[in-house]
């Protein structure tokens, strides 16, 4: 019988040739610290590119050895113990001076982490501050990101309050009275907000979460895996829609909590707005009138900008 390492290695060789053939032509100097996106779940997501330069690098640096050799193996990229480096969240200071090293010795260097794009959520800012602070080059290689897959599939569409903005905080923090705070905290922000969770502390997440009542939420469990699941619902039916099936508390999450709506006016802040720019500063004219109206301070300042612009033309 086949080891199913070896035989998922098979089904990639054309892939490893299409990436020699794609992506070899191309400069990777030596002396170049890479940082490589994997795929956050299903292995076909790589980029050719990738594949490239995981089969180029004279070093790859990675978030967990064992996880990272299985996935090389996975993909018939064969390398060394030796040429596996640990940079993790408890090393990545200390590992770092040792990336610098082989750097200026002229190795390429790939950095990878467990899942998605690096240093998003994941280590991988650090070591390239460092890189970058010793002169060295970084090329980053784009690909898989969960922040990313869960916002296309939340149809965030812009229009005449909300221009698509979205903002990134990724894991709130395991306490219960940090974490019911940041949530009322995301209560007052009127865009779009990107989070990510471990299916341990999900129940607590959507707990907290479901103080927002009715604001609506995207949720992508399994994103790009055999039994990935994508759900938009109202914050305030999250517990009770993880508690219908017991599998969706299996596997990492990403979520998106939809921009607050914006009610029509009746046309009272508009008249404070303007009251209040007639003696006061924009920014403390806006400042006011989100205040005493409650309106989200960015449309107001947009706004405000909108009419001193017209008044220059």
């Amino acid at each position: 019988m086949s080891h199913p390492v070896l035989s998922v290695a098979a089904t990639y060789a054309t892939a490893l040739r299409a990436a020699s053939d794609a992506a070899g032509s191309q400069n990777y100097r030596p002396g170049t610290l890479f940082v490589v996106a994997t795929p956050i779940g299903n292995l076909a997501d790589i980029s050719l590119r990738a594949l490239h330069v995981l089969q180029l690098a004279d070093v790859v640096a990675c978030e967990d050895t064992r996880h990272t050799q299985a996935m090389l193996r996975a993909y018939g990229i064969d390398k060394a113990p030796a040429q596996l480096l640990a940079v993790h969240q408890h090393n990545e200071m200390q590992a770092a001076q040792t990336v610098i090293e082989r750097l200026q010795q002229g190795a390429r260097v790939a950095y990878v982490s467990d899942a998605g794009t690096p240093a998003i959520s994941d280590p991988g800012a650090r070591l390239v501050l460092e890189v970058r602070q010793a002169r060295l080059p970084v090329v980053p290689l784009p690909g898989a990101s969960s922040v990313i897959t869960v916002l296309s599939a939340a149809g965030i569409a812009p229009d005449a309050h909300q221009h698509g903005e979205f903002v990134f905080i990724g894991f709130l923090s395991s306490k219960t009275t940090e974490r019911r705070v940041a949530v009322t905290a995301l209560s007052q922000e009127p865009r779009a907000v990107v989070l990510l969770e471990a299916p341990h502390r999900m129940e607590a997440l959507a707990d907290a979460l479901s103080a927002l009542g009715p604001r609506q939420l995207t949720v992508g469990r399994e994103l790009t895996k055999q039994f990935e699941e994508i759900a938009t619902l109202a914050a305030q039916d999250l517990p009770g829609w993880l508690a219908e099936d017991a599998n969706r508390l299996r596997g990492e999450f990403a979520l998106v909590l939809h921009p607050a709506l914006v009610t029509p006016s009746d046309g009272a802040d508009t008249r404070v707005l303007q009251l209040l720019l007639a003696e006061l500063p924009l920014k403390t004219a806006v400042k006011l009138a989100a205040d005493i109206t409650g309106e989200p301070r960015n449309a107001l300042y947009e706004r405000a900008l909108e009419w001193k612009k017209r008044e220059t033309e």
